[in-house]
């Protein structure tokens, strides 16, 4: 028999097609937060990018609703309920220490600069130490813009402004940021802040400036504080489940590496600081008043905050990371390059 009829013999009984469909991976992917939202916009952005670089070899199915609620979503990715997503560390405490660098206060006024400066300091430093991913392919780490104080109340112009005021945060360093100044806060994801504003169960919120029109609190917030480098910030990681990773072939992974890391960092940095600029335009139509930290409030801050920088050096160390000081300066220096 010829090599063509042998060919169409294998078409005719589906091997060839089995083939085919068997080179292909399609990532399952899960967003906690809408469509309209930039992390989910820069995750879909990926996955366009990662077909047309992979010739769909490598494709998305964004599901409809998240897998799982967001402190899970780790999780749920490890254990192949989804194939690929993006978290908030903070959501599980006590879990990632190393990633708290990124979350200390005053780093930087642009989420793309703290975001490849951190990617950088992952790469270089934190991915080889500690382990705290594992079971997870860290496509790319990032942060969002300077954090944020809102309130339903009053201006806030010193520590004192703030007792008697209740917070909700996300977790991880800002959490204990607010516990170092004497801030009544409580630990809930993002997409709970109307509901715990409108209802008056919180006084206000600690956020970047997009959250405010991506969970609809303008109605609610009447003052925000806004920080000089942020008050804090936020580390997410963006992540494949390691399994799925490796069933992709070792061309198209380098195709994705290209897409992340750096170049991740650079996408969900910088759509970030998009929308925290429409926001902060949004918020100055709204009648949002803004009260810039005088440089004796942020001193005061400062000098609240300034154990939990060596606690985090020490707790990295513990966790293998040997030059925390070192890479705490270094972060620093790459985002002041940015």
């Amino acid at each position: 028999m010829h090599l063509t009829k042998i060919a169409a013999a294998l078409v005719g009984t589906g091997l060839f097609a089995a083939g085919t469909a068997s080179a292909q991976v399609v990532l399952t992917a899960s967003s906690w937060l809408p469509p309209t939202h930039t992390l989910s916009q820069s995750q879909a952005k990926w996955c366009e990018e990662v077909a047309q670089a992979t010739q769909s070899r490598v494709k998305c199915n964004i599901l409809p609703k998240a897998v799982v609620a967001p402190p899970g979503t780790f999780d749920a990715v490890r254990d192949g309920l989804a194939d690929l997503s993006y978290s908030v560390h903070g959501y599980t405490p006590g879990r990632y220490v190393l990633t708290q660098m990124a979350e200390l206060p005053f780093l930087g006024d642009s989420a793309e600069a703290n975001s490849v400066a951190y990617q950088r300091m992952y790469d270089k430093h934190l991915s080889k130490a500690g382990n705290e991913h594992k079971g997870l392919k860290v496509l790319t780490v990032f942060t969002h813009g300077p954090g944020i104080v809102f309130n339903t109340k009053k201006p806030l112009n010193s520590l004192a402004d703030l007792q008697g005021l209740k917070f909700r945060v996300g977790g991880g360093m800002v959490n204990e940021i607010g516990k170092a100044l004497g801030a009544n806060i409580t630990l809930k994801p993002a997409p709970e802040s109307y509901e715990l504003l409108s209802s008056g169960v919180m006084d206000g919120t600690w956020f970047p400036a997009e959250s405010v029109e991506s969970f609809k609190i303008d109605k609610v917030i009447k003052h925000k504080t806004t920080f000089p480098g942020g008050l804090y910030n936020t580390s997410f990681a963006f992540v494949m489940n390691e399994g799925t990773w490796n069933k992709i072939s070792k061309a198209d992974q380098a195709a994705i590496e290209k897409l992340s890391g750096e170049a991740g960092a650079r996408l969900f940095g910088r759509g970030w600081d998009a929308v925290d600029r429409r926001a902060n335009a949004f918020m100055q139509s709204a009648g949002v008043v803004n009260t810039l930290a005088s440089k004796a409030f942020v001193d005061e801050i400062r000098g609240k905050t300034a154990p939990l920088e060596q606690k985090w050096i020490a707790d990295a160390k513990a966790k293998g990371l040997t030059n925390a000081e070192q890479v705490l300066k270094e972060f620093r220096a790459e985002i002041a390059k940015n």
